[in-house]
Protein backbone atom coordinates (compact mmCIF):
# COMPACT_ATOMS: atom_id res chain seq x y z
CA UNK A 1 0.00 0.00 0.00
CA UNK A 2 1.07 3.58 -1.06
CA UNK A 3 0.05 6.92 0.46
CA UNK A 4 -0.85 7.71 -3.43
CA UNK A 5 -3.34 4.90 -3.41
CA UNK A 6 -4.61 6.27 0.11
CA UNK A 7 -4.83 9.82 -1.39
CA UNK A 8 -6.12 8.71 -4.57
CA UNK A 9 -9.61 6.84 -2.80
CA UNK A 10 -9.94 9.44 -0.08
CA UNK A 11 -9.93 12.09 -3.02
CA UNK A 12 -12.96 9.58 -4.78
CA UNK A 13 -14.85 9.68 -1.65
CA UNK A 14 -14.96 13.51 -0.77
CA UNK A 15 -15.53 14.43 -4.59
CA UNK A 16 -18.06 11.58 -5.30
CA UNK A 17 -16.91 11.84 -8.96
CA UNK A 18 -13.64 10.50 -10.51
CA UNK A 19 -14.07 13.27 -12.51
CA UNK A 20 -13.70 15.83 -10.36
CA UNK A 21 -11.31 13.92 -7.95
CA UNK A 22 -9.15 13.13 -11.05
CA UNK A 23 -9.05 17.19 -11.86
CA UNK A 24 -8.14 17.66 -8.10
CA UNK A 25 -5.54 15.42 -8.16
CA UNK A 26 -3.75 17.10 -11.57
CA UNK A 27 -4.26 13.80 -13.28
CA UNK A 28 -6.34 12.25 -16.24
CA UNK A 29 -9.55 10.92 -15.56
CA UNK A 30 -8.90 7.50 -17.46
CA UNK A 31 -5.86 7.06 -15.71
CA UNK A 32 -8.10 7.32 -12.29
CA UNK A 33 -10.78 5.21 -13.52
CA UNK A 34 -8.23 2.41 -14.75
CA UNK A 35 -6.33 3.37 -10.95
CA UNK A 36 -9.98 2.20 -8.94
CA UNK A 37 -10.67 -1.04 -11.10
CA UNK A 38 -7.05 -2.03 -10.64
CA UNK A 39 -6.96 -1.48 -7.16
CA UNK A 40 -10.36 -2.76 -6.44
CA UNK A 41 -9.71 -6.03 -8.28
CA UNK A 42 -6.34 -6.74 -5.76
CA UNK A 43 -8.59 -5.98 -2.78
CA UNK A 44 -11.40 -8.13 -3.89
CA UNK A 45 -13.85 -5.69 -3.28
CA UNK A 46 -15.66 -3.22 -4.35
CA UNK A 47 -15.01 0.44 -2.73
CA UNK A 48 -17.79 2.48 -4.96
CA UNK A 49 -20.53 2.23 -6.61
CA UNK A 50 -20.90 3.79 -10.12
CA UNK A 51 -24.25 5.74 -10.42
CA UNK A 52 -25.35 8.60 -12.84
CA UNK A 53 -24.74 11.08 -10.42
CA UNK A 54 -20.90 9.57 -9.91
CA UNK A 55 -20.05 7.21 -6.90
CA UNK A 56 -21.00 6.11 -3.63
CA UNK A 57 -18.61 4.00 -1.26
CA UNK A 58 -19.76 0.43 -0.62
CA UNK A 59 -20.11 -0.77 3.14
CA UNK A 60 -16.04 -1.69 2.31
CA UNK A 61 -15.35 1.50 0.86
CA UNK A 62 -16.82 3.29 4.23
CA UNK A 63 -14.22 0.67 6.20
CA UNK A 64 -11.49 1.70 4.09
CA UNK A 65 -12.13 5.75 3.75
CA UNK A 66 -12.00 5.86 7.35
CA UNK A 67 -9.21 4.25 8.05
CA UNK A 68 -7.52 5.50 4.71
CA UNK A 69 -8.16 9.03 6.70
CA UNK A 70 -6.17 8.04 9.68
CA UNK A 71 -3.32 6.90 8.56
CA UNK A 72 -2.98 10.20 6.27
CA UNK A 73 -3.82 12.18 9.46
CA UNK A 74 -1.18 10.45 10.95
CA UNK A 75 1.59 10.51 8.40
CA UNK A 76 1.06 14.25 8.76
CA UNK A 77 1.30 14.92 12.19
CA UNK A 78 4.21 12.81 11.98
CA UNK A 79 5.70 15.11 9.18
CA UNK A 80 5.21 18.10 11.05
CA UNK A 81 6.68 16.78 13.96
CA UNK A 82 9.82 15.95 12.33
CA UNK A 83 9.62 19.21 10.47
CA UNK A 84 9.53 21.33 13.67
CA UNK A 85 12.80 19.16 14.92
CA UNK A 86 14.46 20.33 11.95
CA UNK A 87 12.98 23.40 10.44
CA UNK A 88 10.84 24.83 12.97
CA UNK A 89 10.04 27.72 11.24
CA UNK A 90 8.38 25.86 8.15
CA UNK A 91 5.27 23.53 7.98
CA UNK A 92 1.78 23.17 6.36
CA UNK A 93 -0.86 23.86 8.10
CA UNK A 94 -4.77 22.56 7.20
CA UNK A 95 -7.13 25.61 8.13
CA UNK A 96 -10.67 25.67 7.94
CA UNK A 97 -13.25 28.84 8.05
CA UNK A 98 -16.42 30.04 6.78
CA UNK A 99 -16.24 31.21 3.21
CA UNK A 100 -18.38 34.78 4.49
CA UNK A 101 -16.72 35.21 7.71
CA UNK A 102 -13.29 34.40 5.86
CA UNK A 103 -13.78 37.01 3.14
CA UNK A 104 -13.29 39.53 5.26
CA UNK A 105 -10.78 38.21 8.36
CA UNK A 106 -8.77 35.88 5.95
CA UNK A 107 -6.59 37.98 3.68
CA UNK A 108 -5.64 40.36 6.05
CA UNK A 109 -4.91 37.23 8.50
CA UNK A 110 -2.84 35.78 5.44
CA UNK A 111 -1.02 38.91 4.52
CA UNK A 112 0.47 39.35 8.30
CA UNK A 113 1.18 35.95 8.59
CA UNK A 114 2.75 35.36 5.54
CA UNK A 115 5.09 38.33 6.94
CA UNK A 116 5.75 36.72 10.08
CA UNK A 117 6.06 32.93 8.54
CA UNK A 118 6.67 32.91 4.99
CA UNK A 119 8.11 29.49 4.58
CA UNK A 120 4.83 28.00 5.78
CA UNK A 121 2.06 26.84 3.39
CA UNK A 122 -1.44 27.85 4.30
CA UNK A 123 -4.31 25.33 2.92
CA UNK A 124 -7.67 26.90 3.36
CA UNK A 125 -10.54 24.74 3.24
CA UNK A 126 -13.94 26.66 2.76
CA UNK A 127 -17.03 25.19 4.73
CA UNK A 128 -19.78 26.17 6.84
CA UNK A 129 -19.24 25.77 10.66
CA UNK A 130 -21.54 22.42 10.80
CA UNK A 131 -19.18 20.81 8.30
CA UNK A 132 -16.22 22.65 9.92
CA UNK A 133 -16.94 20.96 13.23
CA UNK A 134 -17.21 17.28 10.91
CA UNK A 135 -13.69 18.25 9.77
CA UNK A 136 -11.98 19.26 12.31
CA UNK A 137 -13.82 16.27 14.69
CA UNK A 138 -12.43 13.72 11.76
CA UNK A 139 -8.70 15.01 11.96
CA UNK A 140 -8.79 16.27 8.60
CA UNK A 141 -8.35 20.00 9.61
CA UNK A 142 -5.20 21.32 11.72
CA UNK A 143 -7.12 24.45 12.93
CA UNK A 144 -10.47 25.48 12.23
CA UNK A 145 -12.24 29.09 13.18
CA UNK A 146 -15.83 28.43 13.80
CA UNK A 147 -18.63 30.12 15.09
CA UNK A 148 -21.55 28.76 17.38
CA UNK A 149 -24.83 30.34 18.65
CA UNK A 150 -24.58 31.07 22.38
CA UNK A 151 -27.60 29.12 23.60
CA UNK A 152 -25.73 25.99 21.85
CA UNK A 153 -21.78 26.98 22.84
CA UNK A 154 -20.84 23.88 25.84
CA UNK A 155 -17.33 24.25 27.50
CA UNK A 156 -15.13 21.90 25.61
CA UNK A 157 -11.94 20.29 26.56
CA UNK A 158 -9.64 23.24 26.48
CA UNK A 159 -6.96 21.29 24.13
CA UNK A 160 -9.78 21.00 21.10
CA UNK A 161 -11.17 24.69 21.11
CA UNK A 162 -10.46 27.47 22.61
CA UNK A 163 -13.06 30.60 23.07
CA UNK A 164 -11.46 33.69 21.18
CA UNK A 165 -14.36 36.09 21.48
CA UNK A 166 -17.67 36.81 20.38
CA UNK A 167 -18.86 38.59 17.16
CA UNK A 168 -22.01 40.48 17.09
CA UNK A 169 -24.35 40.10 14.67
CA UNK A 170 -26.24 42.92 13.15
CA UNK A 171 -28.59 44.06 10.67
CA UNK A 172 -28.03 46.23 7.87
CA UNK A 173 -30.18 48.64 6.28
CA UNK A 174 -29.67 52.02 4.12
CA UNK A 175 -30.10 54.99 6.05
CA UNK A 176 -33.02 55.66 4.09
CA UNK A 177 -34.80 52.30 4.67
CA UNK A 178 -37.93 52.95 7.39
CA UNK A 179 -36.07 51.03 9.81
CA UNK A 180 -34.63 54.42 10.72
CA UNK A 181 -37.72 55.31 12.29
CA UNK A 182 -37.72 53.18 15.30
CA UNK A 183 -33.68 53.64 15.38
CA UNK A 184 -32.52 54.29 19.25
CA UNK A 185 -29.05 55.16 20.62
CA UNK A 186 -29.18 54.54 24.54
CA UNK A 187 -32.17 54.46 26.29
CA UNK A 188 -31.60 51.36 28.43
CA UNK A 189 -29.78 49.66 24.95
CA UNK A 190 -26.69 50.10 24.11
CA UNK A 191 -24.62 52.93 23.08
CA UNK A 192 -24.74 53.07 19.26
CA UNK A 193 -27.80 52.46 16.95
CA UNK A 194 -29.99 49.57 18.42
CA UNK A 195 -33.70 48.15 16.89
CA UNK A 196 -36.07 46.50 18.56
CA UNK A 197 -37.03 43.42 16.78
CA UNK A 198 -40.68 43.81 17.37
CA UNK A 199 -41.14 47.24 16.98
CA UNK A 200 -40.06 46.29 12.77
CA UNK A 201 -41.92 42.94 12.12
CA UNK A 202 -43.97 45.09 9.52
CA UNK A 203 -40.73 45.53 7.32
CA UNK A 204 -39.24 42.51 4.88
CA UNK A 205 -36.23 40.75 5.65
CA UNK A 206 -33.85 38.73 3.95
CA UNK A 207 -32.70 35.86 5.46
CA UNK A 208 -30.70 32.86 4.75
CA UNK A 209 -31.95 29.57 5.15
CA UNK A 210 -31.86 28.24 9.04
CA UNK A 211 -29.40 25.19 8.46
CA UNK A 212 -26.93 27.72 8.09
CA UNK A 213 -25.69 29.84 11.44
CA UNK A 214 -26.59 32.87 10.27
CA UNK A 215 -29.86 31.60 9.64
CA UNK A 216 -30.33 30.01 12.63
CA UNK A 217 -29.52 32.71 14.84
CA UNK A 218 -32.03 35.25 12.94
CA UNK A 219 -34.67 32.40 13.28
CA UNK A 220 -34.25 32.10 17.00
CA UNK A 221 -34.40 35.80 17.85
CA UNK A 222 -37.94 36.11 16.09
CA UNK A 223 -39.01 33.08 17.57
CA UNK A 224 -38.04 34.37 21.17
CA UNK A 225 -40.09 37.42 20.70
CA UNK A 226 -42.80 34.47 19.30
CA UNK A 227 -43.43 36.31 16.08
CA UNK A 228 -43.19 35.79 12.20
CA UNK A 229 -40.71 37.77 10.11
CA UNK A 230 -42.33 39.04 6.86
CA UNK A 231 -39.87 37.57 4.05
CA UNK A 232 -40.13 36.40 0.40
CA UNK A 233 -36.53 35.78 0.07
CA UNK A 234 -35.71 33.21 2.83
CA UNK A 235 -32.81 30.88 1.49
CA UNK A 236 -30.43 33.98 0.58
CA UNK A 237 -26.40 33.10 1.24
CA UNK A 238 -25.35 35.89 3.89
CA UNK A 239 -23.18 37.79 1.38
CA UNK A 240 -25.82 38.42 -1.13
CA UNK A 241 -28.60 39.14 1.18
CA UNK A 242 -26.29 41.78 2.99
CA UNK A 243 -25.32 43.30 -0.61
CA UNK A 244 -29.07 43.57 -1.14
CA UNK A 245 -29.75 45.03 2.24
CA UNK A 246 -26.95 47.70 1.32
CA UNK A 247 -29.17 48.69 -1.62
CA UNK A 248 -32.03 49.54 0.27
CA UNK A 249 -34.15 45.75 -0.50
CA UNK A 250 -34.90 44.90 2.90
CA UNK A 251 -32.92 43.97 6.30
CA UNK A 252 -30.15 41.58 6.60
CA UNK A 253 -28.46 40.11 8.88
CA UNK A 254 -24.58 39.85 8.92
CA UNK A 255 -21.95 39.74 11.33
CA UNK A 256 -19.45 42.64 12.38
CA UNK A 257 -16.41 40.90 11.46
CA UNK A 258 -18.08 40.99 8.33
CA UNK A 259 -19.42 44.76 7.75
CA UNK A 260 -18.72 46.59 4.43
CA UNK A 261 -18.32 50.59 5.34
CA UNK A 262 -20.79 52.95 2.93
CA UNK A 263 -21.90 56.47 3.66
CA UNK A 264 -25.26 55.39 3.30
CA UNK A 265 -25.27 52.05 5.15
CA UNK A 266 -26.05 51.72 9.04
CA UNK A 267 -25.27 48.73 10.86
CA UNK A 268 -27.85 47.77 14.03
CA UNK A 269 -27.46 46.48 17.30
CA UNK A 270 -30.35 43.97 17.84
CA UNK A 271 -32.81 44.76 20.89
CA UNK A 272 -31.03 46.03 24.04
CA UNK A 273 -29.19 42.93 25.00
CA UNK A 274 -27.56 43.28 21.63
CA UNK A 275 -27.12 39.79 19.70
CA UNK A 276 -23.78 37.76 19.70
CA UNK A 277 -22.24 34.36 18.50
CA UNK A 278 -19.25 33.06 19.88
CA UNK A 279 -16.04 32.56 17.72
CA UNK A 280 -14.13 29.38 18.87
CA UNK A 281 -10.92 28.13 17.61
CA UNK A 282 -10.81 24.16 17.07
CA UNK A 283 -8.20 21.48 17.05
CA UNK A 284 -8.15 17.85 16.08
CA UNK A 285 -9.20 16.11 18.82
CA UNK A 286 -5.72 14.17 19.49
CA UNK A 287 -2.01 14.72 17.66
CA UNK A 288 0.78 17.43 17.52
CA UNK A 289 0.34 20.83 17.39
CA UNK A 290 2.78 22.12 15.18
CA UNK A 291 4.33 25.69 15.62
CA UNK A 292 3.33 26.58 12.07
CA UNK A 293 -0.60 25.99 13.71
CA UNK A 294 0.11 28.16 17.04
CA UNK A 295 1.94 30.86 15.38
CA UNK A 296 -1.30 30.75 13.28
CA UNK A 297 -3.30 31.04 16.44
CA UNK A 298 -1.44 33.73 17.39
CA UNK A 299 -1.85 35.76 14.22
CA UNK A 300 -5.76 35.03 13.72
CA UNK A 301 -5.93 36.16 17.56
CA UNK A 302 -4.23 39.23 17.24
CA UNK A 303 -5.97 40.50 14.18
CA UNK A 304 -9.56 39.76 15.79
CA UNK A 305 -8.36 41.50 18.93
CA UNK A 306 -7.14 44.63 16.90
CA UNK A 307 -10.52 44.33 14.46
CA UNK A 308 -13.65 43.48 16.74
CA UNK A 309 -12.00 45.09 20.11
Amino acid sequence: MELKELEYIVAIAEEGSISRAADRLYMAQSSLSQFLSRYEAELNTKLFLRTAGGVRPTASGELYIKNAKQMLRQYHLVKCELRDMGRPSEGRVEFGISTFRGSYLIPKVLRQFHQEAPAVELVIHEYDSLHLQRKIAAGELDLALVAFRQDRWQERRPDQSQLVMQDEVLLVATREHPVMQYVQVGHGGPDRPWVDLSEITHLEFLLSNRSTLLGSVAQQQFELLGIEPRAVNTNLTAPFAAALARQGLGLAFTYRSCIEEYPDVEYLSIGKDRCFVNLVLMYPPEGYRSRAVRALEHTIRRHLEAQLG
